[in-house]
């Protein structure tokens, strides 16, 4: 006996166009707070520990990229692009990126500096 198999084919699901999905106002917030929650299936209380945690460690490695030597910078700056990606902060993942790809270049890690104040401001003020 043969079983059959049947395919269901479904249209993609639709997605608003790129300019759209830039003026959502999670995406111009420090923190897309849409994909954190997505991110914490919806715990409040988990995603104010998250946010603090990725505070402390941005700040962490703010200073050692400010300390070290290129190789320290491009290390610390590719776990910030991680932990920034996961909670949805992505301007500052894209800054990191850019320490990243040039350690030595002042204004990238000048960037990644302030970007990392404002998202840290933007949290203490969620988090109060």
């Amino acid at each position: 006996m043969a079983a059959t198999l049947e395919t269901r084919h479904t249209a993609p699901e639709a997605q608003p166009p790129q300019e759209e999905r830039r003026s959502c106002p999670s995406t111009r917030r420090p923190v897309d707070l849409v994909h954190l929650a997505r991110q914490t299936m919806g715990d409040k209380s988990l995603e104010i520990e998250v946010l603090q945690i990725f505070a402390r460690q941005a700040r962490q490695l703010i200073d050692q990229m400010a300390a070290g030597e290129p190789p320290v910078r491009k290390a610390a700056a590719h776990r910030l692009k991680g932990a920034a990606l996961a909670i949805g902060a992505f301007g500052v993942a894209s800054q990191a990126e850019g320490v990243e790809a040039q350690p030595q270049a002042p204004g990238s890690f000048a960037a990644l500096s302030a970007g990392v104040l404002e998202c840290e401001s933007f949290i203490a003020r969620l988090c109060a």
